[in-house]
């Protein structure tokens, strides 16, 4: 049944008490507002990536052009662990790496207000050998291993997913970073020992930033193939084994600056330069909140 029925429904029967459970409630109405000025559909399919050293996620929003638009960037409550991939269970290590949400992995009955699970381990995780399971992003604002939210923030990134798995999306993608992977913040973590697992990870960082359409991903000899297709569709890929014939998939480059100026995300490059920000206490995150979303 598509939850927009079911929402429709809840609604009906919730006429007299008012109280409509979070995963059925509809879009903020300042959210439908900022869908508007944007010329964005609220069932459009979105897109996803999570900075842990910013503690920013942000939503992308597909448009009839075929690529996709900076909708919002909202401040992650907290994350546990440090800059590095999710190795083990236990660690408490919020996962990097590229991951797909489908329906079935969106959790309204979540303990944490609302979740969806990120879907780790994924193949390359796998290769690597790393442990783990029920890795999400969800609300409450407490996490051991998760990229948690305030439950408002939640509510609301839970119900675009909801509305584009409605519209017709089958998945969505979602790319968990360490940190904006430019040029100078590479530099400034050369000498870290997952420096080749993130000059991996910045591949699909590049495409996106350079395209606006999310890379097709697979995963063979234990890496990230970003933007490519095996020659054989129909070939046996073992992840960490050797990868089968395949070829680079054409770049499509964004047309110039003023016909896509609304893709910017509006982050500030100076902020990528110098020492990397300690991670935001839940003291300061009203702070952050406010001045994030007044982007």
């Amino acid at each position: 049944m598509r939850i927009g029925i079911a929402a429709a429904a809840a609604l009906a029967l919730a006429g007299c008490s008012q109280d409509v459970p979070p995963h059925l409630k509809p879009l903020p109405a300042e959210a439908k507002a900022l869908l508007a000025q944007k010329g964005m559909r609220e069932d459009a399919p979105i897109f996803v990536r999570v900075f842990k050293e910013e503690s920013e996620l942000e939503v992308w929003k597909a448009k009839d052009d075929g690529r996709y638009h900076h909708f919002k960037t909202y401040p992650i409550c907290t994350w546990s662990g440090k800059l590095g991939p999710k190795q083990k269970q236990g660690d408490k290590q919020a996962p990097e790496g590229f991951y797909r949400v489908a329906r079935r992995q969106m959790n309204p009955n979540s303990a944490f207000h609302l979740s969806f699970n990120l879907g780790y381990p994924n193949r390359f995780d796998r290769a690597h050998k790393r442990t783990g399971a029920h890795l999400m992003v969800h609300g409450d604002c407490k996490s051991a291993g998760c990229y948690a939210m305030t439950d408002a923030l939640m509510e609301e990134i839970y119900i675009l997913a909801r509305e584009a798995f409605n519209g017709g999306q089958e998945k969505f993608d979602v790319h968990a970073y360490p940190f904006r992977m430019t040029d100078a913040n590479m530099r400034r973590h050369r000498w870290s020992r997952w420096r080749g697992f993130w000059k991996n990870l910045k591949q699909g960082y590049d495409h996106f930033e350079a395209t606006r359409i999310p890379p097709r991903v697979e995963v063979c000899e234990k890496r990230y193939l970003v933007n490519a297709a095996f020659v054989n569709e129909g070939a046996r890929v073992d992840p960490a084994g050797r990868c089968p014939a395949y070829q680079h998939l054409p770049v499509e480059a964004l047309p110039p600056a003023p016909k896509f100026q609304e893709a910017k995300s509006g982050t500030n490059p100076q902020a990528t330069i110098g020492y990397a920000p300690k991670k935001p206490s839940v003291a300061g995150f009203a702070f952050r909140l406010n001045s994030i979303l007044s982007r």
